[in-house]
Parts: structure tokens; sequence; C-alpha cells
């Protein structure tokens, strides 16, 4: 099913609360021209939504616009009613601590830290206190309370991906953007970091992910197809040969 960019999924019907607003949204790079290029789109609470598309066409760009990892060169985003582009440095670091979570490819795991202690860091960063219970509780819902100790090194990828998980959902946040969070683990632990995630999308929680992986992308409420780095399909209720149609019919990516 194919729906103008923006439009509210029929399962979201009841959940109207736009989390992350962005428009009109470009980013340009010395050398390499315009990345991103005028996207406009919202996420809604307990929304889950995947961005996909070919190789090049400004996927992750994307993301680290919408997130504040990056300064979009124009265009506006607005996270829980939050104007980005008005914050200062310090304001724009902590409006991501406090509001936002993250799960990357790479885990980004402290290797010196345990288990426990990388969940517990957030919040610690935030200058909040950290509740054991919460820690307990984030690394029993991704299934590690017995790998609490553990550091990094003694897990597996797809342990370590998990503990990454429960770090961006042991503190209470609006978003969690997850880039490329299965790409580096096997089938059986990339099917379980989706599960998380999609569990993760509740009534006060959207989750941004972007993913290579057509199936990963077909778990999500909503797909935008990326192309040039516009917006150039989006689907509702996708399955993995809709999303394979789209990211493939017309012209490459940038």
């Amino acid at each position: 099913m194919t729906a103008h960019p923006g439009a509210l999924p029929a399962s979201l019907s009841a959940r109207t609360r736009a989390v992350l607003v962005a428009h009109d949204v470009s980013k340009e790079y010395p050398g390499a021209g315009r990345v991103v290029d005028g996207v406009s789109l919202q996420v809604f609470a307990g929304e889950l939504l995947a961005i996909v598309g070919p190789s090049g066409s400004g996927k992750s760009t994307l993301l680290h616009c919408l997130s504040g990892l990056e300064r979009p060169t124009s265009g506006s985003v607005q996270i829980g009613g939050t104007r980005l582009e008005e914050l200062g440095r310090s304001a724009l670091a902590r409006l991501r601590r406090e509001r936002v979570g993250f799960v990357f490819q790479s885990y980004n795991l402290i290797s010196s830290l345990t288990a426990w202690d990388n969940v517990a860091l957030p919040a610690r960063l935030a200058r909040r206190r950290v509740r054991d219970e919460d820690v307990d509780r984030a690394l029993a819902h991704v299934g590690l309370s017995s790998r609490a100790r553990a550091r990094p090194a003694a897990l597996s990828g797809g342990q370590q991906q998990r503990v990454a998980v429960a770090r961006a959902l042991a503190v209470d946040r609006d978003l969690v953007f997850a880039d490329e969070p299965t790409g580096a683990l096997d089938s059986a632990a990339g099917a379980q970091v989706l599960s998380l995630l999609r569990s993760a999308a509740g009534a006060n929680r959207a989750v941004v992910m972007v993913t290579h992986d057509l199936q990963a992308a077909a778990t999500a409420d909503r797909v935008l197809v990326l192309r040039d780095g516009a917006i150039h399909r989006e689907l509702l209720a996708p399955t993995p040969t809709a999303v394979l149609q789209a990211v493939t019919a017309g012209g490459g990516g940038r």
C-alpha cells in the first residue's frame, strides 16, 4: 500500500501525537553536493518507521539530521515540539541525552565497562539518578540478566547489540534511532534485535530505523524509500516484496 509522505498510518489512528516533525530538510557537503534533498515527514508515538534506499541514497545522513547528530543545511526538525535548529551545542547535546536513544551497527559500547554499566551510562551522563531496578529491568527485557557483569569482549555480537538496545530503553525517551542495527548480525541474532525494537515502539515512544535489510524493513508500520536524498515512495503495512520493488524501481541512488 502506498501513501503520501507524512500520512498517518491507519494502525496508529488512535495515536496522533507526532514525536518528530521534519520540514524541508536538506544537507549538503562540500564536494558531494546535496545528500538529503527537501525531506518532510512526521513520526508518531507508537510507530516503528523504517527508512530504506539504494546505497548512497542519504539514509544515514537523514537519520543523523533527524536525531540531532548533524545539523541540516536548511529546513527544520522538531523533537517533542522543540526545534533543534534553535538549540546551541550544549542544549542540543542535552536533548539527545535526555530524549533520544541510539542503536548503531557498531554497538558503540565502552569496552572497559560491564554490560550493566554500559546500560547505566546515558543516565549518568545526563546527571540523572541511576536506579538499579531500571537497569536490571532493561537487561532482563533483552534477556541478558545473567550477563550483566560481562564486558563487551566476552559477549557475542548479538548480545552486544542487545546491550545497546537495553541502553537505549533504560531511560524513558521519545525516540529511538537505529542505524543498520542488524547489519553485523546473523539472521537469528538480527531477528531478536528486530523483535526488541518492534516492542520498543510503545504508546509514548517511536523507533526510526535505517536498514538495507528488506525483511527488517517489512516489520515496520511504515517504510520510507529514499532515492537521491528525497522520499521516493512511502509504504504502509509493507511486505518484503513491496519494499524490494519500491527500492529497485527506477534509477539508482546518489
